[in-house]
């Protein structure tokens, strides 16, 4: 047992992300307008800076608007109004994408026609875009900036403090009460035994305990399986959202407020995104999800292939890398919900099940989540009544039930299940639901990704032989590289030709994304809980997944993990294809709290 020093606060926090500034936001001007004084509350943030939050977003801004009626977008770094959207459909130039016999029908069809319709650059704008994705009018952001600003204007009240560089590693729990959060301990080894130095982390004890720290939190994962989700409810979509900031090339026509949705390319399954911020700087990312079923299913790789793409380079061509990041994405919506409430504790922002994923939004909805939380926790507070479970469902889950962001999530609610049966399914169920109000939409069953995913020789029987396969594993395992890009060339993807400002190795995107640094003294915060389960694994998508490169191929098959490389995405948590007999929702990867990773504001 660790004797750990204990501190005494009226209300914790879990993240500093949307949600937790709409919390804080919300709680600081009710402070303000109150004569009596304000109780004590303190938020921890396990990057090293508010300003680190990995996201360029589009977004209505209807909640973040309703905080800031005054708002002036000119106010906040890289903030721009949308003023021009498209959505492109985008064909493959190359001849290497996997597409279906539907696909590559239309594509072909799309090029015979390409003189009668608007086919430019082996792309095809949509004559419209649908209601349920239009952004007209609303914001551009960069989390990381908008994060700075919003915390910068908490602080200056006084009333909250936010402590960065500080990750919580669990929630204190007493029978069904969360009653506040222990803090990392630091000084130890890579296995958190302590050294010379050791620090027990500080035991945090609260009236009330905020979760936010988005989807895949160690405190929210923990809470999770403590009380268990509510009946129907799993958290089994996901997506790796990774991006670029580039500095556009001079004489780039694209203007600032300018949004462009892409699907098709580099596969049917990925989607993309170009938003121009000020001063010609513009955000360029993809999404992967988990039912994309590659066991190489490597986003960098897919991001440097998809800014090449004729539509996108003509306008990226002679540009500059500004900095780079990635993060997961919990894809699940309303229907990845856990307990929104509970003795002592609350859930707000995308782990607790906020994003629409009709709309692909969630940064706005986030916010509001916390939002109402703000108000319903004044209101408890008015009142002189305590943070019980029915109290917080009384107010908080109450407002929520009431608000817009709970009436859209049941329309999104069913909008990807067609997915599970192919890209063209799954499109035509997204139009189905944003068109009847999520009334109709095409079937699928949410199942877990390790039933789905197939091996590296199930994946490529149709274009590499077996024994090459096995050959090219043993050759990039003897010198501990990922197989991805050697599989990808191998099948027809054409190799990169760096250029040393805009497409680059992903080492070098690292260190030009934001230094990546692990501080000494914690313990490692990827851990492979059964390396029998690893030995046995014949697909190892944690190593070809992983954004930072930080996970690579290990002696007798237990992967080694890198921190110095890991950027925090927590790609390899729900990708990892073996799960966990006790409890098949995990898997064999714990995604611990820890320190470090990306250090760069503008993502």
């Amino acid at each position: 047992m660790i004797e750990r020093q204990s501190m005494d606060v009226d209300i914790v926090c879990v993240g500093f992300g949307p949600a937790t500034g709409g919390f804080l936001t919300t709680l600081a001007r009710g402070f303000a307008d109150s004569d009596t004084p304000p109780p004590m509350v303190i938020c921890y943030e396990r990057a090293d800076d508010i300003g680190y939050g990995v996201s360029g977003v589009v977004t209505r801004a209807r909640g973040i608007r309703a905080s800031f009626p005054e708002l002036n977008p000119a106010e906040i770094p890289m903030a721009a109004e949308v003023r021009q959207e498209k959505v492109l459909y985008l064909l493959d130039p190359i001849g290497a994408s996997r597409r279906s016999l539907a696909l590559r029908a239309a594509d072909a069809a799309l090029r015979a026609l390409r003189f009668a319709l608007p086919v430019q650059d082996h792309a095809l704008e949509l004559p419209f875009t649908p209601e349920f994705l239009h952004k007209q009018g609303g914001l551009l952001l960069s989390i990381g900036q908008f994060n700075q600003w919003v915390g910068q204007q908490l602080m200056a009240t006084g009333t909250v403090q936010i402590w960065p560089g500080t990750p919580v590693t669990e929630a204190i729990v007493e029978g069904r009460r969360v009653a506040g959060v222990r803090l990392a301990d630091q000084g130890t080894d890579r296995q958190g035994n302590p050294e010379a130095g050791f620090l027990p982390g500080m035991d945090i004890r609260a009236q009330l305990t905020v979760v936010g720290d988005g989807p895949f939190g160690a405190v929210g994962r923990q809470l999770n399986q403590r009380f268990g989700m509510p009946e129907g409810h799993s958290q089994r979509e996901w997506a790796v959202g990774m991006k670029m900031v580039i500095d556009l090339p001079e004489g780039c026509a694209l203007e600032a407020g300018t949004v462009l949705h892409t699907f098709g390319y580099p596969e049917p399954e990925i989607f993309g995104f170009l938003y121009v911020h000020p001063d010609r700087v513009a955000s360029v990312g993809i999404f992967v999800p988990s039912w994309m079923d590659s066991p190489v299913r490597t986003s960098y790789r897919y991001l440097q292939h998809y800014i090449r793409h004729p539509c996108l380079w003509r306008h990226l061509k002679g540009g500059a890398l500004r900095s780079w990041g990635a993060k997961s994405l919990q894809e699940s919506g309303r229907r990845g919900e856990p307990l929104l409430a509970g003795d002592g504790f609350a859930r707000i922002g995308e782990g607790s099940g906020s994003t629409n994923v009709l709309t692909g939004s969630g940064v706005d909805e986030a916010w509001t989540t916390g939002v109402e939380l703000g108000e319903a926790v004044l209101e408890l507070l008015r009142e002189g009544k305590p943070f019980s479970k029915e109290n917080l469902e009384a107010t908080y889950v109450r407002r929520r039930r009431a608000s817009w962001v709970e009436t859209e999530g049941r329309v999104a609610e069913r909008a990807r299940d067609g997915f599970h049966h192919g890209v063209v399914t799954g499109l035509i169920g997204m139009g189905m639901a944003g068109l009847t109000g999520g009334r109709l939409w095409m079937p699928g069953e949410h199942v877990p990704h390790y039933e789905r995913i197939p091996t590296v020789f199930e994946y490529y029987k149709s274009k590499i032989p077996a024994e090459e396969i096995a050959r090219i594993r043993e050759e990039c395992a003897a010198r501990g590289a990922s197989v991805h890009d050697a599989l990808m060339e191998r099948s027809g993807w054409p190799a990169i030709e760096y250029d040393g400002r805009l497409l680059v190795t992903q080492q070098d995107a690292l260190l030009m994304g934001g230094k990546v640094q692990a501080p000494a003294g914690y313990a490692d915060h990827v851990v492979f809980l059964y390396p029998s389960l690893c030995e046995s694994c014949g697909t190892q998508v944690c190593v070809e997944v992983c954004s930072g490169q930080a996970i690579a191929p290990g002696p007798e098959g237990v992967p080694v993990f890198d921190r110095e490389k890991c950027v925090h995405c927590g790609a390899c948590l729900w990708n990892c294809s073996q799960p966990l007999e006790e409890d098949p929702e995990r898997t064999n990867i714990d995604f611990r709290a820890g320190a470090g990773g990306l250090h760069s504001g503008e993502n």
